[in-house]
């Protein structure tokens, strides 16, 4: 995925890269698979902030992404490959052959017209998802289920990849980007491939209005504040 630089035409654009979205396929997402995304701006049902320097941002909706694969051994082939403003990875709009459509977590080598499985002897390729057993030493992996049937909880922004190391008794060795080495029960279920937009962490946000856009307000320091607000406060 390419970065395409601004030029200096302002101080705000000075230094800011952005995103080519050349894999994007459509602009607009699939509408019985999306629903309002209400804003609690960092707040819990008391009203108290729980969750510090968030706010505001562009209006987004919610793409349902089925982490759980629940469906095994029926195809499924990509109609689109999609922006989602809710994660850093894009997404991919699949046709199960049942009729069924789905938005799954698009890995860095998928096009439209691929044909992907969930099964548990599925070819190690791209995009496939099969039992951590089956998968050969060597291959990287992503959308990492830690807990059987739990869904896939490990290995999901932009750019994630587990490489498996070696199968030891009933576990997986999985190395994290991390560095992290991790059991993982054989019995989990992993995609092959590595997740889309890598190039993610290149891109420079390069103006404080920008990060507004995304939600995200101004950090202040604890010691601007008052002893009831921050331990560093007074």
């Amino acid at each position: 995925m390419p970065i395409k630089l601004y030029k200096p035409t302002t101080n705000g654009r000075r230094g800011m890269s952005g995103n080519t979205f050349e894999e994007i396929t459509t602009d607009k997402p699939f509408k019985k698979l999306t629903t309002n995304r209400k804003s609690s701006g960092g707040r819990n049902h008391a009203g108290r902030t729980t969750s510090r320097f968030r706010g505001g941002g562009h209006k987004r909706r919610l793409r349902m992404v089925d982490f759980m694969f629940a469906k095994k051994d029926i195809p499924s082939v990509v109609q689109t490959i999609e922006y989602d403003p809710n994660r850093s990875a894009f997404i991919a709009l699949v046709l199960d052959q049942d009729g069924e459509h789905r938005y799954v977590l698009a890995h860095t080598t998928m096009k439209v017209g691929d044909t992907i499985i969930t099964s548990e002897n599925a070819k190690p390729v791209a995009g496939n998802r099969l039992l951590l057993s089956n998968i050969p030493t060597g291959l990287f992996v992503h959308n990492v289920e830690l807990i059987i049937g739990k869904g896939a909880q490990a290995v999901r922004s932009a750019g994630a990849s587990a490489l498996v190391v070696s199968q030891e008794g009933e576990y997986t060795q999985i190395k994290l980007n991390s560095g992290e080495v991790r059991l993982v029960h054989k019995k989990c279920y992993g995609t092959v491939g590595i997740v889309s937009n890598v190039d993610h962490n290149q891109i420079v946000i390069g103006k404080a209005g920008r990060s507004r856009w995304m939600g995200r307000r101004p950090h202040n320091l604890g010691t601007s504040m008052n002893p009831v607000d921050h331990p560093h406060g007074g």
